[in-house]
């Protein structure tokens, strides 16, 4: 008996079957590591504080695991005695959907993977990582809301 399947609900897409082609992984890894190179090392990367307060970046890099591309990042511990020095953070996953075509997905704050595009080429992947806000390592980067503040003749706030 087949299960029941509800008419108002949300189901993610299925990610495809196909068997992604060695000569598009290459396409795929090259032009990552060039974005990694020429675009978020630069930006992202600085010397280490002097005395840090907070964990920063001390390297990105790019890894496949399976039919997906993950964009990583190595954070540096701050602090004077920490239980692990570094840890590993992926904040962009470029996922395999068939036909030459990948889904991209950003890494939210809870550790959920939130899929944002769909059916995109690699130049298009490569593109909106460079380009989208939600892909940005740095707080300095992410979209600012502003806010109305409440009463008559009060600016609004950030």
């Amino acid at each position: 008996m087949s299960k029941e399947i509800n008419p108002w609900a949300m189901y993610p897409r299925k990610s495809s079957t196909a068997s992604l082609p060695e000569a598009l992984q290459m396409e795929v890894t090259t032009k990552a590591h060039e974005l990694i190179e020429t675009i978020l090392r630069p930006k992202y990367i600085q010397a280490p504080p002097e005395n840090p307060q907070f964990n920063y970046i001390v390297d990105i890099y790019g890894k496949w695991y399976h039919k997906a591309f993950y964009f990583c990042a190595d954070y540096r511990v701050a602090g004077p005695n920490p239980i692990e020095p570094d840890f590993e953070a992926k904040f962009a996953r470029v996922q395999y959907a068939g036909n030459r075509r990948f889904h991209l997905s950003f890494m939210r704050h809870t550790g959920q993977w939130i899929q944002l595009y769909t059916d995109l080429t690699v130049d298009e992947c490569i593109e909106t990582i460079r380009d989208d806000p939600c892909f940005s390592l740095s707080f300095r980067d992410a979209p600012v809301q502003v806010h109305a503040a409440k009463g008559a003749g009060s600016e609004p706030r950030v």
